[in-house]
């Protein structure tokens, strides 16, 4: 009985200092080549719409979901003319291809010149930026490959490689500086965007916004 004993507790020891040794190497493995962060989300290029004029918004046809090709009209604003002048229809273009994602346009109102009356991306050229602390950033240059683990979509891994470093961190811009009332810098880690590029959707609708989970090899 005794020896029984023995021989499960060496088995029992030898399941964990294997089980250990590979927690280890798999640790170490994943610091030293890889580089992660789920500090990261789908990107593109926002285009806002805005009325050219002061006017009644006689025409719109900019639904959400609908795509439209760079210069092809989305609507029409009548503008009043000045002094004798008759009014005039002035015509509402896309200036590149791309998707409705937010309308807000009601047609036969009234729109200032400027007003935003819908939000558009092109859904076919969407990237990936990821917020890399600044004590990582040396560790990343243009060209890696990049591992893109989109919340979403769990069992679709997509791949990529960092296309651009951001010149400034994310915080440099931010209406919240990091001060307090005594004028204090208040010292936190920053992070700094890089953009990565997505090879292939693999069928996924991506959209922005969408969080992300990125895996960078070193």
């Amino acid at each position: 009985m005794n020896a029984r004993r023995l021989v499960l507790l060496n088995v029992i020891l030898l399941i964990i200092l294997v089980g250990g040794g590979l927690a280890a190497y798999s640790y170490y493995n994943r610091t030293v080549n890889y580089l992660s962060t789920d500090n990261a989300q789908i990107s593109g290029q926002q285009v806002t719409i805005a009325s050219p004029a002061n006017g009644r918004l006689i025409d719109w046809t900019g639904k959400v979901g609908d795509k439209f090709s760079k210069d092809e009209e989305i609507g029409s604003v009548m503008a009043a003319g000045t002094g004798t002048a008759s009014p005039s229809e002035i015509k509402i273009t896309v200036p590149q291809n791309a998707t409705v994602v937010q309308s807000n346009a009601v047609k036969n109102s009234f729109v200032g010149a400027g007003t935003p009356l819908a939000q558009m991306y092109d859904l076919d050229n969407l990237w990936v930026t990821a917020n890399i602390e600044e004590t990582n950033i040396n560790d990343i240059e243009v060209g890696q490959d990049v591992d893109i683990y989109v919340d979403a979509f769990p069992n679709n891994d997509l791949n990529g490689k960092i296309e651009k470093i951001g010149f400034a961190t994310s915080g440099t811009f931010s209406l919240l500086p990091n001060t307090n009332t005594s004028g204090n810098y208040t010292k936190v880690t920053q992070v700094i965007p890089v953009r990565i590029s997505i090879d292939n959707y693999k069928g996924l609708e991506l959209v922005p916004g969408m969080n992300v989970t990125v895996r960078i090899h070193k």
